[in-house]
């Protein structure tokens, strides 16, 4: 799923740091398992590697349990947010995913930093 997530950040043109957001905030919501309805344990509707939601306008079931669109999803939100490159991975992935643990993303940073300085240029 990582490199699923680093083929889809390519496809929409983006550099490195995105694959990285995009990453920790994934191991923070599913730790990278792409994620179907877990009946009761679940949060609301979210599914996929973001547990995006589709009640929320992620897209279909379908669609955001596919890695490809999940990540192309994240990603626009991402562009959206205005100098996203430059701020704390935290704020940037809870700026496009409105979590209710804000901070939890940046502990994750460090080992997305790693999956994509080994996966990049794979």
């Amino acid at each position: 799923n990582a490199k699923a997530i680093i083929a889809a950040t390519k496809k929409a043109g983006l550099p490195e740091r995105a694959a990285v957001i995009s990453i920790a905030t994934s191991l923070q919501e599913s730790k990278l398992e792409n994620l179907g309805h877990l009946g009761d344990k679940n949060d609301h509707d979210s599914l996929g590697l973001f547990q995006q939601r589709p009640s929320s306008g992620w897209g279909t079931p379908e669609q955001i349990t596919d890695p490809e669109y999940s990540t192309l999803a994240f990603l626009k939100g991402l562009k959206q947010v205005d100098g996203w490159q430059d701020m704390p991975l935290t704020e940037a992935a809870q700026t496009v995913q409105v979590s209710a643990y804000p901070d939890a993303y940046a502990q994750w940073e460090q080992q997305a930093t790693d999956i994509v300085a080994h996966n990049w240029n794979s």
